[in-house]
């Protein structure tokens, strides 16, 4: 009995214990369960699904850029790139030994890649098509190839700057390839795979991308062309560190070249320096020089402090102000303001600005946009560098009306000629055009410009620009057949020491033509020529050549050269040339094919004076009469002829050249003042 009780308590003793071992099993269990499905569930599940599942993503289509005409510039090519599964690849250094010489790669490298326990690296992305075949030839275990999209510039280095360049993963990095990414990129196509233990595919979920949406820019193919194979040519020719051109539409403020030295090939940008990267049209900011003086002309025309025949007393060519003297290139005394301007006087601009006086200098200075970016959409502008004038020296003043103690922006200094050229409105510099997304074409829209001169002031303003092309600084910017205006510009660069460099220097050039209805503003800007250092010298012959070119092809008509003003030439096929001696109207109308021009009726009132031009004492301005009687001119040569017409007031119209055989109206008829007389010559 007793045994009996003590086996009973023995073997309750023992299911106690077996089911408390139980519950602690079932209470693990329960607890691993949890950890399983609770806090790990997410991680576990992603770690399964890595082993079974792979996610292939397909990098869309790129949106393509064009030009105005739609011309592609950068566009997007299907390529392959190679890829392995290192956990396939039984012997990892054999197989990098064998891929290493073909696609350059350091053999030691990419056996370190392929021996990790990832399930997937980049072997080397978007290789050439040769590199592609000898890779599949060699069949290889766990090396494998995927089409991807790459970014290819069919025109190789062609407005660079501007277009930027993309990098390995299909982003962009510079430009307008970094600027317009999101729109550019689209949205990846991307594929789930499910696979078995053998890695064989099970099933497919596709995830639908979008492709991206191009871009319309305001670039012209041809003008770009034109633009960088002239300043190609000049930096070239004058060893000069680098420049730029810029080319824009003065009413719609578009940009229709924009070229820049040194440049690259976006297609391989990396092997270039990443001096060369720079967008000078918008990230460079330097001191203008004398194509600066405009700001000052134009505060004192618009403040009615001078007018352009005023006499300014420009002291010899020499002023003291806070104890620094300010010089002229060549000595001068009593100029008119136009004078000041053709000749680029220093003192005469001087004592213009201490008319105006700091405050309202300042003002138009930033009326004219400068000190702040043009928003023209390109990524790394600068706003260039302006003092207020709590913080300007005593000679602070002086040196800002001749383009010193600022930095400017070329990009800010074409829009404040397009201004000018205009009529008065300070538009906004744009370089996209319109959108692309599918087979919608979205044109951006034009900001209103801002007036900042009034047109009496812009028609003087031109006036005087004009002189400087005509007879001034600028004479080596006359177009063939073309009126211009404009202004020549060297600024001095600062030197090691701090100071300015009497050997080191940018110059340019800024005009716009024609002058009446202007199609183009032009700036040409060289930084650091050697041998020749002015602005006239180096920058003036390049606008020249690349506005004739680009009116050309704009097929801008050659205007009136009846009603064209034009100093003597020397001969045929000569390079006109400014009149010596007494002979105030040693002057010559041309024929139609005569090849260069200026507006008589724009410079009537800045050439006829009494004072100096050009070492030339010219004739008052004529007072025209209501109604003449007209002249026999029968038997006159062509330069009579013209000069007796402007003396009388009338418009004269010109067939050939030599001596006078035809006028219409005939001798004896009276004419009132402007009307046309029409007249055929000998040859």
């Amino acid at each position: 009995m007793r045994r009996g009780k003590k086996d009973a308590t023995r073997w309750n003793g023992r299911v106690a214990v077996f089911a408390i071992l139980l519950s602690l099993w079932g209470v693990g269990v329960l607890a691993r369960l949890y950890s399983l499905q609770g806090p790990k569930h997410q991680e576990l599940l992603q770690r399964a699904e890595a082993q079974f599942e792979r996610t292939i993503e397909i990098t869309p289509r790129r949106g393509d850029i064009y030009d105005r005409d739609r011309n592609p510039i950068a566009v997007s090519v299907r390529v392959d790139s190679v890829y392995a599964v290192p956990t396939e690849i039984r012997n990892p250094k054999l197989t990098a030994r064998r891929m290493a010489s073909i696609l350059k790669i350091r053999s030691e490298e990419l056996a370190q890649r392929l021996g990790s326990t990832k399930h997937f690296t980049w072997v080397k992305r978007k290789v050439t098509v040769t590199e592609a075949k000898r890779v599949k030839a060699l069949k290889l275990k766990g090396v494998y190839t995927q089409q991807e999209m790459k970014r290819f510039y069919p025109k190789g280095d062609f407005a660079s700057h501007a277009l930027g360049y993309v990098g390995t993963d299909g982003k962009g990095l510079a430009g307008l390839e970094y600027k317009m990414n999101r729109l550019m990129e689209g949205e990846p196509r991307r594929v789930l795979l499910g696979r078995d233990g053998f890695r064989n595919t099970l099933h497919s979920q596709e995830r639908a991308g979008r492709p991206g949406g191009g871009v319309i820019l305001s670039l012209d193919e041809t003008i770009q062309y034109i633009a960088e194979r002239a300043l190609e040519k000049v930096v070239r020719r004058y060893r000069a560190a680098g420049g730029t051109l810029i080319v824009q539409d003065p009413y719609t403020g578009e940009i229709l070249a924009m070229a820049g030295r040194p440049s690259f090939n976006p297609n391989r940008f990396l092997k270039y320096p990443q001096g060369h990267w720079v967008d000078r049209a918008v990230a460079w900011a330097y001191e203008p020089g004398s194509t600066f003086k405009i700001v000052t002309m134009a505060a004192g025309l618009e403040e009615e402090l001078i007018t352009p025949r005023q006499v300014i007393d420009c002291e010899n060519g020499s002023i003291v102000l806070a104890g620094r003297r300010f010089r002229d290139h060549k000595p001068h005394e009593l100029l008119t303001a136009t004078q000041v301007l053709a000749y680029s006087s220093n003192v005469g601009t001087i004592k213009l600005a201490t008319r105006v006086g700091e405050r309202r200098f300042y003002d138009y200075v930033k009326r004219f946009g400068f000190g702040r970016p043009t928003r023209i959409g390109l990524p790394g502008e600068s706003r260039g560098l302006l003092r207020p004038p709590k913080e300007w020296s005593g000679i602070s003043l002086a040196s800002l009306s001749l383009g010193q103690e600022i930095g400017v922006t070329p990009m800010q200094l074409i829009a404040a000629y397009s201004a000018v050229a205009n009529g008065g409105l300070l538009v906004r510099p744009r370089i996209v055009r319109g959108l692309l997304s599918g087979e919608r074409t979205d044109l951006v829209p034009l900001v209103p410009g801002r007036r900042i001169l009034s047109a009496a002031t812009v028609r003087q303003l031109k006036q005087m620009l004009t002189a400087v092309v005509v007879a001034g600084t600028g004479f080596r910017a006359r177009l063939d057949g073309y009126s211009a205006a404009g202004k020549t510009g060297t600024g001095q660069k600062i030197d090691k020491t701090g100071r300015y460099s009497r050997t080191d220097y940018v110059v340019s050039f800024a005009g716009f033509a024609p002058v009446d209805r202007p199609r183009v503003t032009v700036l040409v800007v060289v930084d650091s020529p050697q041998g020749e250092t002015y602005g006239a010298e180096v920058a003036a012959p390049v606008f020249k050549s690349a506005t004739e070119q680009i009116l050309a092809y704009l097929n801008v008509p050659h205007e009136q050269p009846t009603e064209s003003l034009l100093y003597t030439s020397s001969g045929p096929g000569r390079r006109p040339t400014t009149p010596k001696g007494n002979d105030s109207r040693m002057i010559s109308l041309h024929s139609e094919f005569d090849m260069w021009a200026v507006p008589l009726q724009l410079l009537q009132p800045i050439l006829f004076q009494k004072l100096s031009f050009s070492g030339v004492q010219a004739s008052p301005v004529p007072k025209f009469e209501s109604s003449v009687v007209v002249p026999d001119f029968t038997g006159l040569p062509l330069r009579e002829v013209a000069r007796r017409c402007f003396e009388l007031g009338f418009q004269l119209r010109v067939r050939g050249s030599g001596r006078l055989m035809e006028q219409n109206p005939a001798p004896g008829t009276r004419l009132k003042s402007g009307k046309k007389v029409w007249a055929r010559f000998s040859r």
